[in-house]
């Protein structure tokens, strides 16, 4: 098994507070960024931030669904990690100021991929595909916090 990892990044012409309290409101805003990859999704514990459990369910592919069981923490000034109980997939959503009005959110997920020719095809497809899904909700996040 090796490490699979998926990274998007993009400018959003907002201020880095706004923008991280927009990705830490799982009661509210969260649930709008969600492009339709996404169903099921229930607060469970929490809501802002820290000490949050999530969860929904992830459709990246037309076979592939994940139930994603999330416990939210923010280890540093800017940071959100995701950890799911069902998997070794990690998120993590970092936004820095990037000039007057400006900031750059990074989200990078990681877990164990599988071995074999079957890994070789989830290292190979899996990050094109989760990044896909991340523009669109750092696509909605801008449109959300922009306006």
């Amino acid at each position: 098994m090796a490490q699979v990892e998926a990274t998007t990044e993009r400018v959003v012409a907002a201020d880095a507070e706004k923008v991280f309290d927009a990705l830490a409101d799982y009661r509210g805003t969260r649930q709008k960024l969600l492009p339709e990859h996404f169903s099921e999704y229930e607060v469970r514990e929490g809501g802002d931030g820290e000490g949050t459990l999530v969860h929904w369910k992830l459709q990246a592919t037309s076979k592939r669904v994940r139930d994603c069981l999330l416990e939210v923490s923010e280890p540093t000034d800017g940071e959100l990690v995701e950890k799911d109980r069902n998997s070794s997939m990690v998120t993590t959503w970092r936004v820095t100021p990037a000039g007057e009005g400006r900031s750059r959110v990074v989200v990078t997920t990681t877990w164990q991929g599988a071995g074999g020719i079957g890994g070789f095809f989830e290292r190979t497809f899996a990050p094109k595909g989760l990044g896909r899904i991340y523009d669109a909700v750092l696509a909605n996040l801008a449109a959300q916090v922009e306006k």
